[in-house]
Parts: structure tokens; C-alpha cells; sequence
């Protein structure tokens, strides 16, 4: 685990930083596509930097309201104490401030744990690079604010999404990636082959004390399942796949967008069941904030396909 990646004079939040530059080449590649095809390739750089922050704003909002952490944010406020200590990359003890404000991870040293802490901050909701999204609040965001440009500027809205097709997955790659650094989004309690530790201190570490599954004198977690890996490899296969159906060609404008939304949606759904961070329950603790989310979007994609039309149908 790293929650922080050192570039030697500073230091960055790992999965903020991957999640931005996983973006950034999506955006790029998006583009470069969208020039061979004769799009204007201004505009998909305005809708990517468009759809960057929209993302951001959705998905915080989101994760704030629906993950279970409203509190951690109001006790930030109120009274940090509440909150837990953090360890430095790898579960290394801090031993000054300055190592805890460089890697991310808090204002203050606890001399006593080793621990980076917070300062009382009431602003820090609004604060985004120190983590903290779910991926379908930026999306129900984005979507609509993207059609609204695209039709604003002129351009097919339906057939520009079937870039995103392709391009959203790609870019989640290197988001998963930084949530692995980071520790977040981890699996269950697993004996099986794909069984990870994470260190001491790490969230996985936390859960298992806390659950009293291990002693807090744990060298590391116990072997959990790596779900942030197998939502990277499964975000590689649909964009991988989009993008060969792209080449292809489409049966109607909006397809690949639409088939991102119900494959993803499927795994989402299923990798859910594994995943043991908290993350917003509903309906009495039987579906996860995603699930719920991943249902009306399927039922969606599957209209789209069983007309053979992207919907709501859009008008150049």
C-alpha cells in the first residue's frame, strides 16, 4: 500500500493522481479518435475537461451523502479526535508533521502511535484531492451536463458518447490502480489463491481490528480479495472491447456507451457482494450504494438495445 507517490521534491496522493492522469489519457485518446472521424477535436477537449470536473463534483457529492462517511466530515469539524490515525506509506510511523502534510495524510504527528491526525477542518468536504468518490455519482453528473454541451455546440450527443464507450473504462483503469495504492475499496476476507495483505494501519487493517479478526499489534490485514485489481482488469477488458467494437462499427449511435453502461453495471453489481469497505447500505443492508445505482442503468441500457436506439433520442 502507497497511499502517497514521493517524486522527490513533494509528494502526491496516489489515487487522486492516477484517477486525473487515467482521465487526462482517456480525454486524449478520446481526441485523437475523434479527429480521424472528422469531430471537431476542440470540442472533445472542452467535453473532457468539462466532464473532469463535473466527475469530480458528482462523485464527491455522492460519497459524502450515500457512503457513510457524513460524519467523518462533520466530526472534521467538530472534533477530530473521532477520526482514526493514518500511517505513512508501507504503515511507516510518522516522526514529524511535515511527513504527514507531504504524504496527504493529515496535519498532525502523533508522537504517542505514530499516526498522521487532522486539524479541525470544516472545509475539507469541498477539498477533493484527499480522495473520496464513488464513480456513479460523477457519472449521473456528467451524462446530462455532457448532452447539454454537445448539443449546445452543434454535434451528435449520442454519437460522441460512443467515444465514452471506450474511453470512461480506460480510464478507470488507472483510477482502480490508485485505489489499490491507496488501500481503499478493499475485498472481504478471502483463503484463496488472489488473497492480499494490506499493512498495519492500512483501511483493511482497521476493519479487521476493529471486527476483532486480528490483534491490534497485526503486522498486516488478513488476506482480503484484491476487488480494486479486478475492477481494473475488468474496466481493461470493456474498454479493450469497446474499442474493438468501435473499429467495427455500431448498429446505432449511443451502442458503445450503452454497452459500457451494462457491462459495467453487471460487474459492478456482482464484484459489490466481495467488497468489505464502507460504502453506504440500502434497503435494510442488502445492496450497496453502486448496486442500487446499477440497476436503473441497466434497465436503461437494455431499452437502448432493445429498441436498437439510444435513449432519450436526441435530434443533431
Amino acid at each position: 500500500m502507497h497511499p502517497s507517490i514521493d517524486i522527490g521534491f513533494t509528494t502526491l496522493p496516489s489515487y487522486f493522481t492516477l484517477l486525473m492522469v487515467g482521465l487526462t489519457l482517456a480525454t486524449l485518446l478520446a481526441h485523437r479518435e475523434a479527429m480521424r472521424r472528422g469531430i471537431d477535436g476542440n470540442t472533445i477537449l472542452d467535453l473532457g475537461l468539462l466532464m473532469m470536473a463535473a466527475g469530480l463534483v458528482g462523485s464527491r457529492v455522492l460519497h459524502v451523502l450515500a457512503d457513510g462517511h457524513f460524519w467523518d466530515y462533520v466530526h472534521l469539524c467538530t472534533d477530530p479526535d473521532q477520526l482514526p490515525g493514518l500511517a505513512l506509506s508501507g504503515g511507516r510511523r510518522c516522526v514529524s508533521e511535515a511527513q504527514c502534510v507531504q504524504a496527504g495524510l493529515g496535519d498532525l504527528c502523533d508522537a504517542a502511535t505514530g499516526l498522521c491526525r487532522q486539524q479541525q477542518d470544516c472545509l475539507r468536504v469541498f477539498k477533493i484531492w484527499y480522495g473520496g468518490y464513488v464513480f456513479y455519482g460523477g457519472l449521473l453528473l456528467a451524462v446530462p451536463l455532457g448532452i447539454w454541451f454537445l448539443r449546445r455546440r452543434g454535434l451528435a450527443a449520442w454519437a460522441v458518447a460512443d467515444l465514452a464507450g471506450w474511453a470512461i473504462p480506460f480510464g478507470l483503469i488507472l483510477g482502480r490502480l490508485g485505489c489499490y495504492l491507496a488501500g481503499c475499496c478493499f475485498g472481504g476476507v478471502t483463503d484463496g489463491p488472489l488473497g492480499i495483505e494490506f499493512p498495519r494501519f492500512s483501511p483493511a487493517w482497521q476493519t479487521h481490528v476493529d471486527a476483532n479478526l486480528i490483534d491490534r499489534h497485526a503486522v498486516h490485514s488478513l488476506p482480503v480479495h484484491a476487488t480494486q485489481l479486478y475492477e481494473a482488469g475488468a474496466s481493461a477488458v470493456i474498454a479493450g472491447f469497446g474499442w474493438w467494437r468501435y473499429r467495427r462499427g455500431r448498429h446505432f449511435e449511443g451502442e458503445l456507451f450503452f454497452q459500457f453502461i451494462a457491462l459495467y453495471g453487471v460487474f459492478r453489481i456482482a464484484v459489490e457482494f466481495i467488497r468489505a469497505d464502507e460504502r453506504g447500505a440500502w434497503l435494510g443492508g442488502i445492496v450497496s450504494t453502486s448496486q442500487l445505482v446499477s440497476l436503473p442503468l441497466l434497465i436503461w441500457a437494455a431499452l437502448a438495445f432493445w429498441r436498437r436506439r439510444a435513449l432519450p433520442a436526441l435530434d443533431r
